[in-house]
């Protein structure tokens, strides 16, 4: 999926509280719609400013093209590339206040394919910090995990910056593991180093 700016940073979850969808009735998690675009480029480029100044480089931040974000989420929702890439939002009444991303994981250079079944791949999860500790976070990441699995995914994986403690405790008190795998990026200023997160999907259904 062709997501704006480095789709493989992600944002700041909010700290997992209670699994599922919704805790409370003003909040919810639903597809994307065209008209979400601004709101998913407004919620990545608030979120990577004002939690991941520090790991991304300036220029990704600071030369923010807005039109051609906006674009690229709206061909991300109108014209995904897979039937397995997919878009969610978090709602807060009828604020956009997270979103995530998901689609076909690609394999890495000499990796073989995960015995057990397909992987998908979280590309994105982010909830802008205005809004997290209010399980938006856990309510788009049970959702990914409902679809994925639905679809006959085994497994989920997610790459995060080896410095992101946020996510890495987000992803740990959800059930990930570090895989094994590392890779190192080139952004143009300081590489940036990155580790792979996974879970088994059986496992974090509760072999449901």
């Amino acid at each position: 999926m062709d997501l704006p700016g480095r789709p493989d940073l992600p944002g700041t979850p909010d700290f997992p509280q209670a699994p599922g969808l919704s805790g409370r009735a003003e909040v919810s998690v639903r597809p994307a719609a065209p008209a979400d675009a601004a709101e998913l480029a407004r919620v990545q480029l608030v979120t990577w400013r004002t939690a991941y100044r520090s790991l991304l480089p300036a220029e990704v931040l600071d030369d923010w093209d807005t039109e051609a974000a906006v674009s690229a989420w709206r061909t991300a929702v109108v014209a995904p590339p897979t039937p397995g890439h997919g878009v969610l939002v978090a709602l807060d009444g009828e604020t956009v206040a997270g979103f995530s991303a998901h689609g076909p994981a690609e394999l890495t250079a000499d990796e073989d394919p995960f015995p057990g079944g397909p992987t998908a791949e979280l590309m994105t999860l982010l909830v802008e910090p205005r809004w997290g500790r209010r399980g938006h976070g856990s309510r788009l990441l049970a959702a990914v995990v409902d679809l994925t699995s639905a679809a006959g995914t085994a497994r989920l994986q997610m790459w995060v910056p080896e410095a992101d403690e946020v996510t890495t405790r987000f992803l740990s008190a959800a059930g990930w593991a570090p895989d094994g795998w590392v890779r190192t990026l080139d952004t143009g200023g300081t590489p940036l180093r990155q580790v792979r997160w996974h879970t088994i999907l059986d496992d974090e259904r509760g072999e449901q």
